[in-house]
């Protein structure tokens, strides 16, 4: 069974959103998915590029005008 959690980043500069994404992640279990939104432009393009180098699998789910959401899953 997966598990969800949430992390609202909206408005929080880089690279601050990118720690609290690496930091939520150590935090779930194998298997749990955790689900952030954040804002377009350079905090997208910098959370990203760091998942893609940490070999996180993640999907983008939902986007808005200014922000987007995406969904992050904790194989580890």
């Amino acid at each position: 069974m997966t598990s969800l959690k949430y992390l609202d980043l909206k408005s929080v500069p880089c690279p601050l959103n990118v720690v609290k994404i690496k930091l939520a992640l150590e935090k779930l279990s194998k298997n749990e998915q955790l689900i952030v939104e954040l804002d377009k432009g350079e905090p997208e393009e910098m959370v990203l590029k760091n998942l893609k180098e940490m070999g996180c699998l993640y999907e983008q789910t939902n986007e808005h005008e200014k922000f987007l959401k995406i969904t992050i899953l904790n194989e580890n």
